[in-house]
């Protein structure tokens, strides 16, 4: 995986956590117990710290960055969709950021809350734990459901096991030129996606 040194701080990445190969992680980066960093992720811990605490993801073509001497922390089961941007801002335990959506300096997503897919959080926003965070500007639509949180806590568990699946069987090969007969399929799981409005 590309990592890189600069002035001499070296990222830190726990042997049970997964970075893709073609990840980048720069500088003052710290990846936690079991987390999952995806393919084209970008931690660059060039100005401020970066943080994924134990069981945290970051999917596929997230960015987090922020402005010198501030932390970007994704909290304890922290769960970031595909695309997102986090810029000095704190995502909490077991709170989760849709895809594509933007998080601004300062913010401050609560506990078990869900930011929708696409929205813009404005620098210093903050809420309630168990909110439903959407729009551009984003805004709180309204608390969360038990079946919401429990929707979002399987989504997280699925990716702590897409950590232990990559790290024992995520190999660089060849494509085939055909698939084979009786083609087998990859373990999928038991999650099944929740639409929201």
């Amino acid at each position: 995986m590309p990592v890189y040194s600069i002035d001499g701080v070296i990222p830190v990445v726990h042997p049970s956590a997964y970075v893709h190969p073609s990840a980048v992680l720069i500088g003052d980066v710290w990846v936690g117990v079991e987390c999952y960093v995806g393919p084209l992720a970008s931690l660059r811990g060039d100005f401020g710290r970066i943080v994924l605490r134990d069981g945290a993801n970051i999917q596929d073509t997230c960015v987090m960055h922020g402005f010198p001497g501030m932390d970007t922390v994704i909290e304890k089961n922290g769960h970031i969709g595909h695309g997102a941007i986090l810029h000095g801002c704190v995502v909490s335990e077991d709170a989760m950021v849709g895809m594509n959506a933007v998080i601004m300096d300062e913010a401050h997503i609560a506990p078990r809350s869900i930011v929708g897919a696409g929205a813009l959080v404005k620098a210093g926003f903050s809420c309630e734990p168990e909110s439903l965070i959407v729009g551009a500007p984003a805004k709180v639509l309204r608390a969360l459901g038990e079946k919401e949180i429990a929707w979002k806590k399987q989504g997280t568990e699925e990716y702590q096991r897409l950590t232990r699946r990559s790290l024992a069987s995520m190999t660089a090969c060849q494509p085939l030129t055909e698939a084979e007969p009786d083609r087998p399929r990859v373990d999928s799981g038991s999650y099944q996606p929740k639409h929201q409005s």
